[in-house]
């Protein structure tokens, strides 16, 4: 049996898209890399976030971080108090009130349950979480310029 030459055509054209799809598949992608943080409620759902609180009381959130890098991370993320400060790409310069650090692979994520409490009434509180990635190469610690934020009013203790 011979083949003419439309369909000797068609089946080298079938090889050669074959050939270039089967290679343009194995060559590994490099997306752009990204960290992210995210406050979620006390249901670990994103909204119905507290708006007021009294000083003293115990404000319970969760942060969610996610490691996009292509490589495993240790991540620190310090929870600040901004006094109606709005965060920048630089990190805010007071004292963190909250620290931790965690390890992620490549595309994981982690949820964690955070607990703080305000010691001074304050309108336009601004309770923010900021991440930070260490760098191996220069053994320190690099702000990522991710944060999130979230306004409170803090009240005084009512008297009896």
């Amino acid at each position: 049996m011979r083949l003419n030459d439309e369909v000797l055509a068609v089946i080298v054209a079938i090889s050669i898209v074959a050939s270039v799809l089967g290679i343009a598949l194995t060559i590994p992608r490099n997306p752009e890399p990204f960290t992210a943080i995210g406050l979620l409620n006390p249901d670990v759902k994103i909204g119905d976030y507290p708006r007021e609180v009294r000083v003293g009381e115990e404000v319970s959130l969760n942060l969610y971080i996610l490691n996009h890098m292509g490589y495993t991370g240790l991540f620190m993320y310090q929870g600040k108090i901004g006094y109606g400060k709005i965060p920048s790409d630089e990190p805010l310069n007071v004292t963190p009130t909250l620290k931790g650090y965690v390890a992620l692979c490549h595309t994981c994520n982690i949820t964690i349950p955070i607990k703080t409490a305000f010691n001074e009434p304050f309108r336009n509180q601004t309770l923010v979480f900021e991440l930070y990635m260490y760098d191996s190469k220069t053994n320190e610690w690099r702000y990522t310029g991710v944060y999130v934020f979230l306004r409170l009013n803090v009240t005084e203790v009512a008297l009896p």
